[in-house]
């Protein structure tokens, strides 16, 4: 399995109404096929009343295993069902690479 799918499934315990997890390493100075550099777009009603540092508390406890290995950079847009709707469903776009030799 790959390690996205893995991230996948452990996000699905959030029960999310919308779930993105998108492969950045490509973006980065990294050997091909890395699976190194993630973002995550998720939506749950579980945010409701948390803090964004709290949400991401919650998800650096989810994965644990993925950010002391593998995962070298993961950036986290999390969101509320109704703070989603607000932004019309649109996350920020990620930066690119500024090193690394690129």
């Amino acid at each position: 399995m790959s390690l996205q799918t893995q991230i996948e499934h452990k996000l699905a315990t959030l029960e999310p109404v919308v779930v993105q997890v998108e492969n950045e390493s490509h973006r980065h100075n990294v050997p091909a096929n890395s699976e190194t550099h993630f973002k995550v777009t998720l939506v749950s009603s579980r945010f409701e009343g948390l803090m964004p540092v709290k949400r991401h508390q919650q998800m650096y406890a989810l994965l644990a295993d993925e950010l002391s290995g593998p995962v070298h950079a993961l950036a986290l847009h999390l969101y509320t069902p109704e703070e989603w709707l607000a932004r019309g469903g649109e996350r920020p776009d990620s930066p690119n690479c500024q090193g690394g030799g690129q």
